[in-house]
């Protein structure tokens, strides 16, 4: 009886766990396909895009839009295409009725100069060692400084970096966003106390 219900446990621990991951792996995958479906109406909107969904809508200021047909740059029109191949490539679904997305950043990133591409894996920079680090609007020097790293600080690198330029998010003890921006910081294990992905 008891290796009956010892197998029934393992099997219900398995079960749950397997469940848990199950929900942080969607969870996960949901981000990633919001932060992409950002970036490629973040770049619309700056074109002059009208947006007709309630996402579009609540996300992007149709205030000042030009209508369905806008011109991209070139640069822009890659991206746009790179982003449209990931969203596919990941089957990417955004439930567009809603009216909100579940990206920390938001508001920091509709004002970056250059919009960042997300990375499916990443890595932190647990308890940053070096001195505080400005963060900047956009990969450049003359960008603004929008944010800073401090000493203690979480730095996520979830992005692809663009010209030796990386843009971060910066938590606190309690993993809730503190700052984000781009930097050209080079980290080294000896800057953190730690390292995760």
């Amino acid at each position: 009886m008891k290796g009956v219900s010892m197998n029934h446990f393992y099997s219900s621990l398995l079960s749950a766990l397997g469940a848990v991951l199950l929900s942080a792996s969607s969870a996960a995958a949901n981000d990633y396909c919001e932060d992409l479906w950002f970036t490629r109406n973040a770049i619309m909107d700056r074109a002059g895009y009208c947006f007709g969904s309630p996402l579009g809508q609540a996300i992007f200021d149709n205030s000042d839009c030009l209508g369905k047909s806008v011109s991209l740059s070139s640069d822009d029109q890659k991206r746009v295409t790179e982003l449209q191949r990931l969203e596919q490539q990941e089957q990417c679904s955004i439930d567009t009725p809603k009216r909100h997305l579940s990206l920390d950043d938001l508001g920091l990133r509709k004002g970056l100069w250059h919009l960042p591409l997300r990375d499916l894996s990443g890595s932190a920079c647990i308890g940053w060692l070096g001195p505080q680090v400005g963060l900047r609007m956009g990969h450049s020097q003359d960008a603004p400084i929008i944010g800073k790293i401090s000493p203690g600080d979480t730095v996520g690198y979830n992005y692809l970096p663009e010209d030796g330029w990386d843009y971060v998010q910066v938590y606190d003890s309690n993993w809730s966003l503190k700052s984000a921006g781009w930097t050209d910081l080079v980290v080294s294990p000896k800057s953190c106390r730690d390292i995760a992905g």
